[in-house]
């Protein structure tokens, strides 16, 4: 079910891990230009004529009912209230670490230069529908918009029968306080946040997971609207030594085996006895799981445990798959850390498991996928944030600095430029 791979032979399946995601299917972009289009032109109409074709349904209002909202919160249950409350707060807490506030130096001669952060004025939020259901995709998302600071968030996701989104996301919604949410989905509901419709205000940002019309939808209005990221199937390495718990390590590979057919779950070892110990875990766990043949797939076609010789070797295996989710099952995980230069986030020892950041420690779930932690990270308040330079420079610091200015715009073949400086500095000179 899942390969054990000795380091030396690990190229060919490693490429087979770096090629799952690829490129966007032609089909798919294809379906999704359409979409966008027929969106862009028709707007309410064309998002309750998509609604009904893939959804089987045409809500009575694409905006929900605040108290339909209300009445889904009301319905959760103590408990469920109780973990989504604890998990808002733990979330909310360390985004707060990360607001950065604006800054002034004085640079002397009456010269002020400095940095404003200001947020973005309206993102949208795509929670995802069908097989599943994602109350923590409206927390990760929404909070550090919120500790940014942006001034309208609004949600969209698809109806379920009923024609509202699912109750668990409403209520999320709700615990929030986020108003405006429409029961709508997929590529239709992109192109509605992009162009904006009668119902629907056009937005600065797009944040949120969806399926592979979804991710088309982002990429290809990316630069009329900003987005997160260019999401892929999820993904975990396990790096672990011969101290590692077996039965810890299977079930960590197989809690994100369980997202995807697509999702890759892979163990770095130096323990060749531990690789084999894990196999047969896995082997015993799989039948007793409900999302079993996903597993399957996605462990027979992109699982593996991959031996080295050396922790050496397994460090520089794990930073060549930069994945999504890290975990360090080691003896002394703190002392291997600083080698990490790849990952989206770090899980450090036996009582890390990778659930614990999908749902409740605080850091952001939303993670670099398919490579892409090389360059890039979580998602966080910055990214609902603009820098925005500030430049206040005195008369005594222009006429000092400006003819010097003036040349470099010269030398540029930029007279205008130079123009610009000089009608400045030739006036005082003038007046003197």
């Amino acid at each position: 079910m899942i390969s054990i791979v000795a380091y030396q032979d690990r190229h060919a399946r490693l490429r087979r891990v770096f090629d799952r995601s690829g490129t966007l299917d032609v089909d798919v972009e294809s379906v999704v230009h359409r979409i966008l289009q027929r969106v862009r032109d028709a707007g309410d109409q064309a998002l309750a004529e998509y609604t009904e074709t893939f959804d089987g349904v045409r809500p009575a209002s694409l905006r929900v009912d605040p108290a339909a909202v209300e009445a889904a919160f009301d319905g959760l249950s103590a408990d469920l209230l109780s973990i989504l409350s604890s998990a808002s707060e733990n979330i909310r807490r360390f985004h707060e670490h990360q607001r950065r506030e604006t800054w002034f130096v004085d640079d002397g001669d009456g010269v002020v230069l400095g940095q404003r952060f200001v947020p973005v004025d309206r993102t949208g939020l795509y929670v995802p529908g069908g097989k599943a259901v994602y109350p923590s995709s409206v927390l990760m998302n929404v909070i550090p918009a919120q500790v940014a600071r942006v001034r309208e968030i609004h949600l969209a996701s698809p109806p379920r029968p009923d024609g509202l989104p699912h109750p668990l996301v409403l209520a999320a919604s709700h615990l929030l306080g986020i108003e405006n949410i429409y029961a709508v989905g997929g590529a239709q509901a992109i192109g509605a946040f992009a162009y904006g419709t009668e119902t629907i205000p056009a937005v600065d940002k797009i944040v949120g997971p969806g399926n592979a019309y979804v991710a088309a939808a982002k990429k290809m209005v990316y630069g009329r609207v900003d987005i997160d990221s260019f999401a892929g199937p999820s993904e975990i390495v396990v790096l672990a030594d011969d101290s590692a718990d077996a039965e810890y390590v299977a079930a960590d590979l197989l809690s994100q085996a369980e997202h995807d057919q697509q999702a890759s779950a892979v163990l770095v070892t130096t323990s060749q006895t531990l690789a084999e110990k894990v196999r047969q875990q896995v082997e015993m766990l799989v039948p007793t799981l409900s999302r079993r043949r996903i597993i399957e797939a996605s462990l027979r076609d992109y699982g593996a445990c991959i031996v080295t010789s050396s922790l050496e070797e397994a460090v520089d295996v794990v930073n060549e798959l930069a994945p999504e989710h890290l975990e360090l099952l080691l003896e002394d995980p703190w002392e291997t850390m600083p080698e990490i230069r790849h990952a989206g986030a770090i899980f450090m020892g036996p009582y890390s498991p990778e659930p614990v950041g999908d749902y409740f420690a605080g850091p952001n779930h939303v993670l670099p996928t398919s490579g892409t932690a090389r360059f890039s990270s979580a998602l966080g308040v910055d990214d609902f944030v603009r820098r925005q330079s500030v430049i206040a420079y005195s008369r005594e610091r222009l006429m000092r600095t400006g003819p010097g200015i003036a040349s470099f715009a010269m030398a540029e073949q930029f007279d205008a430029h130079a123009l610009a400086i000089e009608v400045r500095t030739k006036r005082y000179v003038d007046s003197t």
